[in-house]
């Protein structure tokens, strides 16, 4: 139990310095998510499928439910960075920690179990943190909506995965769904840079060294922790 609070606690490090990463890196958020995508997903399927051999055989369907996961996971970095953006860092994280009061809400009525009511009130308090920042500051309107949105996202995927994590291994359950989250991105994205367009689609050398930590460290790394976790609390 301590190495599995000790793994997740890592990961929400790494995944704080994400927002560091997401106003350091030039693209914008849309194509940003997509590179990250990417080369998670290579990376993944070089080490787990190649090196490891650790990839389980799952059903299709197994496979359409993971990979509708990654769907979630990918609208939850997408509009993460999005709150980045029109924001800035320190908004992002903020409505980030909303995260708490919506899985205290949807757990619940995902699993069909009891509302942990001293969850839901600690989380009401975040929100009114947020309301007064936004309250006060209209400037960040549009950050604080896409970084509220992006906390709900934030909350679903961590739900599904531990009930995957009962019957299939983690290196299984990531690969197949950050592959899924890139699929359906490149779908998606073509609609998506219509409405906000970009001035270039290739990264910057400097871009391309921050998404090779962003994808390795803060993605490879801490997406393996998060899991092992999940699987003992």
């Amino acid at each position: 139990m301590k190495k599995a609070f000790f793994q997740l606690h890592i990961s929400v490090f790494l995944a704080g310095f994400t927002g560091i990463l997401g106003r350091l890196i030039t693209l914008n958020e849309g194509m940003m998510v997509w590179y990250r995508l990417l080369i998670t997903a290579l990376t993944m399927w070089v080490l787990y499928a190649v090196f490891s051999k650790r990839l389980q055989k799952i059903s299709f369907q197994d496979i359409l439910k993971i990979g509708a996961v990654g769907f979630t996971a990918a609208m939850h970095w997408v509009t993460f960075y999005g709150a980045i953006k029109y924001a800035n860092v320190s908004v992002g994280l903020v409505c980030f920690s909303a995260v708490g009061f919506f899985t205290a809400l949807a757990e619940p009525l995902i699993n069909r179990t009891k509302f942990n009511w001293i969850e839901i009130l600690l989380g009401l308090i975040t929100i009114g943190g947020i309301y007064i920042i936004f309250h006060f500051d209209t400037e960040y309107k549009t950050g604080i909506i896409l970084g509220l949105v992006s906390a709900f996202l934030g909350c679903i995927f961590p739900i599904y995965n531990r009930r995957f994590l009962q019957r299939i291994n983690v290196e299984t359950v990531l690969t197949w769904q950050i592959s899924g989250g890139f699929i359906t991105l490149s779908l998606l994205l073509p609609f998506y840079l219509q409405q906000f367009p970009v001035e270039h689609f290739l990264p910057e050398w400097e871009d391309l060294l921050w998404l090779l930590v962003l994808s390795w460290l803060c993605s490879v790394l801490a997406f393996r922790l998060t899991a092992n976790a999940l699987k003992h609390l």
